[in-house]
């Protein structure tokens, strides 16, 4: 494979720290060279961001590094090894079929991870081909994006482009590769790949990596790792609360798809909530909803305590205080998740200042909720807009109470009504990617070539909180139906 030497046009700005970790953590390797691609989409802002220049990722020569037919100068690709628990099994595990091309240090000075997704076979591919199929790359593409207008941290999509080749799951699909863009792709899952198969001097470099990359304050502190531990909790609390409060279930929360950065990664079997319902699941392989809405605070923190588990050696020579200083950390996570979604569920109610009942105010709501089989996005932005007439709670004698004691609430707080109205309308997204649109969007890109339909759904995605117009073709539920919808992982 050729190596581009003049892409100052296209404004890549390369680094490979990570390739400078001990070698056990990653494999080098050139991306398997495409046979026609093609440009599906391209994420122009991000690009912007980025340093990057449209105009000539669009060219040949752009194309060419997007299908991981060239590498651009300063680009060390590198498959990363990593292990996880996969619903409570552990696996050696490890980039099956992404290619880490480099870090991309943005006009601001952040340093970002730009990774290929779908471009061949690695040593952790197991068996797999190592490519992707365009639905379920396109579903990334849609859903991350949409996470990110919701405020929520995630890896973002860069670009899409079709291969040329066809890829066998259960039919003959088109073949994809993702452009993705992270803070990093640190896990729960590398740190575990090297407490379990590492010397404890990799493991050590590695958690200073992550320090150095993410926590800097840190680095001098009396303790770095138990401060690594503690920022990584922290992050987790506030990222899961924001989950939660959307309605958005990822689906496949195994200790490999936990980022240490605190951002939202891998969306396989992930969707979001219609009708609320803790038990809600999506995913078709999760067949005893492990991963279902309501259990994934506790699965964030099963999966903080595998975390702690492996910096044990780190955190103190004598093996009981490690083990002590772990567990009061991990113990503090349901108390941190907590007060981020309480006030949350607060500014969704128009709440400023807090009160003892609020909590009780708004489980009562969510109670009512899930009675009625009420939408849980609809049901918020209803009351934010005062037009609960539209939904299935109007008219029940639960809701008539409810709402005498929410208005007396309103009224025990100095900020005015409409100020009120303007927090909720902050915090009551009027869309989110229901998933038959997605559906709707996918199909009609992978079955008939038509991207309108997922570039219009993008658009009304791009600023959930706008409450415009053009939104609300895509605010309504979707019909009735006998079968459950499902997800799948798309591998």
């Amino acid at each position: 494979m050729s190596n581009i030497k003049d892409f100052k046009e296209v404004g890549w700005n390369l680094d490979n720290s990570y390739a400078r970790l001990p070698k056990t953590f990653f494999s080098l390797l050139q991306p398997t060279p495409v046979r026609s691609p093609n440009l599906v989409i391209l994420n122009h802002s991000l690009a912007k961001s980025l340093g990057l220049n449209s105009d000539a990722l669009e060219s040949e020569d752009g194309l060419a590094i997007l299908a991981g037919n060239e590498v651009p100068e300063g680009a060390e690709p590198l498959a990363q090894a990593y292990a996880g628990h996969q619903f409570e099994n552990f696996t050696m595990l490890g980039d099956g079929r992404a290619l880490l091309l480099g870090e991309q240090i943005t006009p601001d000075g952040k340093r970002l991870d730009i990774q290929w997704k779908g471009s061949g076979r690695t040593p952790y591919s197991r068996g797999g081909d190592g490519r992707a199929s365009l639905g379920p790359m396109l579903r990334e593409y849609i859903i991350s994006e949409a996470m990110h207008a919701l405020g929520i941290p995630t890896n973002r999509s860069l670009a899409v482009v079709t291969t040329g080749e066809h890829v066998i799951r259960e039919t003959n699909q088109p073949g994809a590769i993702l452009t993705r863009v992270a803070d990093s792709h640190l896990r729960v899952g590398t740190f575990q790949y090297a407490s379990r198969g590492c010397p404890v001097e990799d493991l050590r470099d590695l958690a200073d990596y992550a320090l150095d990359r993410h926590f800097p304050d840190g680095m001098n502190g009396e303790n770095r790792y138990l401060f690594l531990l503690q920022e990584v909790i922290k992050r987790q609390a506030e990222l899961i609360a924001k989950w939660q409060l959307v309605g958005f279930i990822h689906g496949v929360m195994n200790t490999d798809n936990m980022a240490i950065s605190g951002q939202s990664i891998d969306f396989g079997p992930c969707a979001f909530m219609n009708t609320y319902d803790p038990a809600t699941v999506f995913s078709s392989i999760d067949v005893q909803g492990r991963y279902a809405y309501g259990n994934q605070p506790y699965i964030a923190g099963w999966n903080l305590a595998r975390f702690a588990e492996s910096l044990l050696p780190l955190l103190d020579e004598d093996k009981d205080k490690a083990v002590k200083l772990a567990q009061d950390e991990i113990s503090r996570f349901t108390e941190l998740f907590h007060s981020h979604w309480l006030k949350g569920m607060r500014a969704k109610l128009g709440l400023f200042n807090e009160e003892v009942e609020d909590e009780g105010l708004i489980e009562d709501l969510l109670s009512m909720m899930q009675k009625y089989r009420a939408d849980y996005t609809n049901t918020f932005k209803a009351l934010t807009f005062d037009t609960v007439k539209k939904t299935e709670l109007f008219g029940t004698e639960e809701f008539t109470q409810w709402n005498e004691r929410w208005q007396e609430r309103l009224s025990r707080q100095e900020q005015s009504n409409d100020s009120s109205q303007d927090l909720m309308r902050r915090n009551n997204p009027a869309i989110i990617p229901r998933n038959h649109r997605v559906e709707e969007a996918l199909e009609a890109a992978v079955s008939r070539e038509d991207y309108s339909v997922m570039e219009r759904l993008l658009d009304a995605l791009s600023n959930p909180f706008e409450h415009s117009d053009k939104q609300t073709e895509y605010t309504e539920p979707p019909e009735p139906s006998s079968r459950p919808y499902r997800t799948f992982c798309g591998t």
